[in-house]
């Protein structure tokens, strides 16, 4: 359920002769006019993303030094990925050679035969074996590796410091469990002038989005464990129906605007009124950059309930048609721009820090053992936010199951926000029926993929 970037694409054509002549130009061969090996990448970032299109640009160019043999092609996108034209971008032949995937997407671009294998490859990335394994391993399909991951990232519960002080509680000891939010959110909305204790997303799929990661916070799931079933009514998915329900209609802790979704959350917490909401970490400096928050106001704490976190992320896949040469020259790129850490793209802090860019949140945390120390120490180094205001979710996250999106995830949560926007919307909303009509119109869907 993430991010935003300008992709540049090729003009469509209405003769067929044309079509065919304008998809050979959006494609990639093997070879450069100069003898180089050629590869398209995406997620570039867009122009008017200047900052970062100047890493980016600059970090390319490095790597092109440095590898006199690659020729990188780079493509903006905005977003990285369209969920409505990607799989007809992959079925025309037309996606990059290098291309940008969320983790949900690894197993279907598998399924439909347009992912190039890297297994015999990846011995060659220096940086493999330190990535996480549980992030590795979304993009391995039946013991073949068919992506590397660029990044990742874990809900959590970001709160306003500020409104916890002038409602009483204490900052330093965010809710741990959801009857805390609960009572803490009732608490903040008796601030009164327009302050909401909790707001929760109820629409565009981010409804049945949020959830999925409520029911984890609980030990639930919302398929089961084969894909094949909902699993959403049992006494978990009642408990997190039941909680909004109260907390918006017997707290009146919610406020009265509902069929929230992420930009309408984000403007309530950035302006002063919102208590708590749910959100990985790269929601706080959207919040001070865009939304008017600040960040010694922000703050982090892991998933109420103590059970489970949803975490999610993306990497890069490669075209099946890809050569070797064009895989190899490939991973060699990724290797260089976003999986040497304390370097690269995402990882110069310093080069950030120069720039006014947060360095410090948790996370992404990509690394294990001696390659998450350097991260780390060179993050902490460089850090420019108040670390300490993210302590109790680096800890909590310790103790819980880290669970990925649900298979057929975006289908999923589009039945889902009916069930949640019910709740938030209809004061007498039948919790069980909810949950058993949902449950009837997963198990069809999941049938039919």
């Amino acid at each position: 359920m993430r991010s935003t970037r300008v992709r540049r694409t090729c003009i469509t054509l209405v003769a067929s002769a044309l079509t065919l002549s304008a998809a050979a130009a959006c494609g990639s061969s093997d070879e450069s006019s100069s003898g180089k090996t050629r590869i398209t990448v995406n997620c570039e970032p867009p122009k008017s993303a200047k900052v970062d299109r100047s890493f980016f640009d600059q970090d390319t160019a490095a790597f092109e030094k440095k590898n006199s043999d690659i020729d990188v092609v780079m493509h903006d996108a905005f977003p990285c990925q369209d969920p409505k034209t990607f799989d007809a971008k992959l079925a025309g032949g037309q996606m990059e050679d290098v291309f940008y995937t969320y983790f949900t997407d690894a197993k279907h671009v598998v399924d439909i035969n347009q992912a190039a294998d890297l297994t015999p490859y990846v011995k060659e990335l220096k940086s493999y074996d330190t990535i996480q394994k549980q992030l590795r391993d979304i993009y391995t399909v039946d013991g073949k590796i068919y992506g590397i991951p660029r990044t990742g990232y874990s809900m959590g519960l970001i709160y306003n410091r500020a409104l916890f002080t002038k409602a009483g509680l204490d900052p330093d000891k965010p809710p741990a469990t959801w009857e805390e939010v609960r009572a803490d959110a009732k608490k903040i909305a008796a601030l009164g002038n327009g302050t909401v204790g909790y707001a929760d997303y109820s629409a565009q799929n981010q409804g049945g989005w949020h959830f999925t990661a409520e029911m984890y916070s609980q030990g639930g799931d919302v398929v089961s464990a084969d894909g094949k079933k909902a699993s959403i009514d049992t006494p978990q998915g009642k408990a997190v129906l039941q909680n909004l329900h109260d907390m918006r209609w017997d707290d009146n802790s919610m406020g009265s605007k509902q069929l929230l979704v992420i930009n309408d959350v984000q403007q309530m917490m950035g302006s002063g009124k919102l208590g708590m909401y749910l959100s990985a970490p790269d929601n706080i400096p959207i919040l001070v950059k865009e939304k008017g928050g600040n960040y010694k106001d922000l703050a982090l704490a892991p998933m109420p309930g103590g059970q489970g976190t949803l975490i999610g992320g993306d990497g890069y896949m490669f075209n099946k048609k890809d050569s070797p040469a064009q895989i190899r020259a490939g991973l060699k790129w990724l290797d260089s721009m976003f999986l040497t850490p304390g370097d690269g793209f995402l990882g110069d802090y310093a080069r950030a820090k120069k720039s006014d860019a947060p360095v410090g949140l948790p996370e992404p945390r990509l690394f294990t053992g001696a390659a998450d120390a350097k991260d780390q120490a060179v993050k902490k180094a460089n850090a420019n936010v108040p670390v300490e205001n993210y302590q109790s979710f680096l800890d909590g996250n310790q103790s819980l199951q880290m669970k990925i999106e649900p298979p057929n995830a975006q289908q999923i949560y589009s039945i889902l926000d009916g069930v949640v926007s019910a709740v938030l919307t209809k004061k007498d909303a039948d919790i069980d029926k909810l949950l058993s009509d949902a449950s009837g119109k997963i198990d069809a869907m999941l049938a039919r993929s």
